[in-house]
């Protein structure tokens, strides 16, 4: 009798819970739903990642509706007050184009916007060696390796940092005319930032020399000293060459000791300072 009351109190307790929920379900279903609509203002955004250095054309971008309460300041509403403008930074799919990305009005596209007052861009042909296997692009920062001979003996060639933090501008490949061949051939060419005074050095090192570039953390700032590397120091049968230092400041000289008089007094004699007034 006792399991007769257990059986019957479970059902009406499933019947009850059925029931409830059943009609919880439909209260939500005929509850109407309620749309809140946020105020919108249309932004030009990238319609693909976009390359620095790129002229804009209109397939390039298109309009979004973006929060009116979170408008990046600067954003623009009209492609066509983009077309034919230069990025000098690259930018993402669907991120919104800022004047803090473009060339000037009338500057063109390519590199030349790209370049800082007072610096110039250098480009130089690169393997897939010296570019470090590909992972040499624009933005990365790199110091470059220059092997050299001051003297036309061999044993004289040496290895040295040149350049260090110098910033990639571009990285690609162009299409050269082979003199002996007369072939198109591809050749790799990475574009550095630098000075008029590196763009020497750089120039020299690639023509008088092999150039190697050596791929550092953007966040590293440092430059150690280094005094290059000689085949027979490399070798072992030479020891290295000390890193240049600044020389160490000379002390200043001790001041030059103040006068004195010497006075005898019978067998005694004692010397005082002359105290100048």
């Amino acid at each position: 009798m006792s399991r007769m009351r257990v059986f019957i109190v479970l059902g009406v307790a499933i019947g009850l819970g059925g029931t409830f929920a059943f009609a919880t379900y439909r209260y939500i279903q005929n509850t109407p739903v309620r749309e809140v609509t946020l105020p919108t203002t249309p932004v030009v955004v990238a319609a693909a990642d976009l390359a620095l250095g790129l002229e804009l054309r209109r397939e390039d971008l298109r309009v979004i509706a973006w929060p009116s309460d979170a408008v990046p300041a600067g954003a623009f509403r009209d492609p066509q007050d983009l077309v034919g403008r230069g990025l000098v930074q690259a930018v993402a799919q669907n991120e919104a184009v800022l004047p803090s990305k473009l060339a000037p009005v009338g500057a063109g596209a390519g590199l030349p916007p790209v370049i800082p007052e007072g610096m110039r861009a250098v480009s130089v042909r690169v393997n897939d060696v010296i570019g470090v296997a590909g992972y040499v692009l624009p933005g990365t920062r790199v110091d470059v390796v220059a092997t050299v001979s001051p003297t036309t003996q061999q044993t004289d060639m040496t290895s040295k940092v040149v350049l260090t933090n110098v910033l990639v501008l571009a990285s690609g490949t162009r299409i050269e005319r082979d003199v002996e061949q007369n072939k198109p051939i591809s050749v790799s060419v990475v574009t550095l930032l630098v000075d008029p005074a590196d763009a020497e050095r750089l120039t020299l090192a690639s023509t008088e020399g092999k150039i190697q570039l050596a791929l550092r953390n953007p966040l590293d700032k440092t430059a150690p000293p280094t005094p290059g590397v000689r085949p027979a120091v490399l070798l072992g049968y030479a020891p290295p060459r000390p890193a240049a230092t600044r020389p160490a400041a000379k002390p200043a000289p001790p001041p030059p000791p103040p006068p004195t008089v010497e006075i005898i007094r019978g067998d005694k004699r004692a010397q005082e300072v002359i105290r100048q007034e």
